[in-house]
């Protein structure tokens, strides 16, 4: 009976195809015949075998985790303690629930990882378990590196991204009642089983970072991990060296929420860093470039930005479309979607007397969601209590805020007129001087192949 469960809910049949399970089978003879291991019958594996194995590729707190879990795994059906070491059972039904299960059958797993015991565990034991998780990530995809161009820098003066993610994570789980886990007087609460698999189920990133830690960690079954469809490529066309104001596990949060198709890859458009301070330059390097991500830090720590969903354009008018949105990245992360109220998405304008100049998101004229100054360097986000495009809340720690750092990064692949056009004269996406052009009857007999000028304004 391929899909026979035990009494207590569990299905200990494996859902690896053939060749991948002689995968399993192979690792479990290795870790089994270690000399950490015993020999006797029937055959399983230590803590200690696990851990030469992995070496310094998971954190030990993780590598016990996933091995407590393994070995607590009721594989008979009958009420028993949990084994000396891991049997080959149990570490197939593992790695077939943690890899391939339904959310059920991965936070059954997940339960074993954080307590020993069989009833509910405490909220902030599953806190500490998802800043374990969280910080395996970003731990092993260093060690095997993989973090395709990305750093794991901690940004001064805030919480560590690991906390921030886990956080976030955290934040989705629900008690019984519907009520979230909100203030450390809800830590104490307790969360059985249902509670932990409804919060697989709605916070996908748990499976997911789950089936990295063992892919990575055990270097495991390698071909079934697409990494590029969690971290994208980093992209930036410069000789000089670049540091983002994100790093791998703000992308990653960022780019889940992305269009599925333009996940895979991030190339600098802008960066004030780069490019200077200058409304003139964003724009010039911006416009017409694609689907992209905005992103900026305020003088007082907090990283935020919007997700475009279709090229910036120099014009009066809103633009864009219900599939932007709006995040924040520092001292909390969150991503806000569109509430349907108005269609105010994008607006881009430079050059203008009567109506504002400046790049905004969300909200209204004077009012936005996100808002960059054409007086580079200033922007705001007003939002009482509010945005009314995002429903989003003040994103920045002043409502008027102050910036240094700025950076434009298209998203997926860039259409040959967009890479064509890399660089661009300011002239090409200022109303007034092409208005100017064609007022004095010259004509733009370069445009397209004119370099950006280095412009201070």
């Amino acid at each position: 009976m391929g899909n026979a469960k035990s009494r207590s809910g569990q299905n200990t049949c494996s859902q690896f195809l053939p060749e991948e399970q002689a995968e399993i089978d192979r690792l479990f003879d290795a870790l089994s015949s270690d000399k950490h291991s015993s020999n006797t019958s029937p055959r399983s594996f230590s803590l200690k075998a696990l851990q030469s194995h992995v070496g310094e590729a998971l954190p030990p707190e993780m590598v016990t985790r996933l091995y407590d879990g393994m070995r607590r795994v009721n594989v008979t059906g009958t009420a028993v303690g949990p084994s000396e070491g891991v049997s080959q059972k149990q570490f197939t039904v593992s790695m077939s629930h943690l890899l391939k299960g339904n959310s059920e059958e991965k936070s059954l797993v997940i339960l074993k990882m954080i307590s020993a015991t069989e009833g509910p565990v405490k909220a902030r034991e599953i806190q500490k378990f998802t800043e374990d998780l969280v910080g395996s990530v970003a731990h092993v995809l260093e060690h095997r590196q993989e973090l395709r161009g990305w750093t794991q820098k901690k940004g001064p003066g805030s919480p560590p991204r690991v906390q921030v993610l886990a956080a976030q994570l955290f934040s989705e789980m629900k008690l019984p009642g519907g009520e979230k886990l909100l203030g450390p007087q809800r830590l104490d609460c307790d969360c059985d089983r249902a509670t932990i698999e409804d919060w697989v189920f709605r916070a996908p990133h748990v499976a997911t970072f789950l089936s990295v830690v063992i892919h990575r960690g055990f270097l495991l079954l390698g071909s079934s991990l697409d990494l590029s469809a969690l971290l994208p490529e980093r992209q930036v066309d410069q000789e000089r060296e670049f540091e983002s104001v994100l790093d791998v596990l703000s992308v990653i949060y960022v780019n889940s929420h992305l269009p599925r198709e333009r996940r895979h890859r991030w190339r600098l458009l802008f960066s004030s860093e780069l490019h200077g301070h200058s409304f003139a330059q964003l724009c010039g390097h911006i416009t017409h470039g694609g689907p992209c991500v905005v992103l900026l830090q305020d003088h007082d720590g907090h990283v935020f930005g919007g997700f475009a969903s279709c090229s910036w354009e120099v014009k009066p008018q809103f633009q864009g479309d219900d599939k932007c949105f709006l995040f924040s990245i520092s001292p909390s992360m969150a991503v806000y979607t569109c509430t349907g109220y108005n269609d105010h998405y994008m607006y881009l304008n430079h050059g203008q007397q009567t109506i504002p100049n400046g790049l905004g998101m969300g909200g209204q004229h004077d009012y936005f969601g996100l808002w960059i100054d054409v007086d580079f360097g200033k922007g705001h986000s007003k939002a009482k209590p509010t945005c009314t495009t995002y429903n989003s809340p003040q994103l920045s720690a002043k409502e008027n805020f102050r910036f240094e750092k700025l950076e434009v990064w298209a998203v997926g692949d860039a259409s040959e007129s967009q890479l064509a056009k890399s660089s661009r004269s300011i002239l090409d996406v200022d109303p007034e001087a092409q208005a100017l052009l064609e007022i004095t009857g010259r004509s733009r007999q370069s445009q397209g192949l004119r370099e950006v000028p280095e412009d201070d304004d």
